[in-house]
């Protein structure tokens, strides 16, 4: 059947096995929990990001506020 449509076979396998998957009738990673990991991934890069930015203002504001008035 790939071959007729020029799909090779091992890709049409993988995507019988998804499909498997998905249904319920094989065990794994659904395509939506695995699209949703990588939706959770992005945002804890981000979160970290922000944090990081929040942390090194913090820092910043400490050291002006340390710092002896003229």
């Amino acid at each position: 059947m790939g071959e007729q449509l020029g799909i090779n076979p091992e890709t049409l396998r993988n995507w019988v096995v998804q499909a498997e998957v998905d249904e319920g009738y094989r065990p794994g990673t659904t395509t939506s929990e695995s699209q949703r990991l990588i939706e959770l991934e992005k945002e804890v890069r981000e979160l970290r990001r922000a944090n990081s930015i929040l942390r090194s203002a913090s820092a910043f504001f400490a050291a002006e506020l340390d710092r002896p008035q003229r």
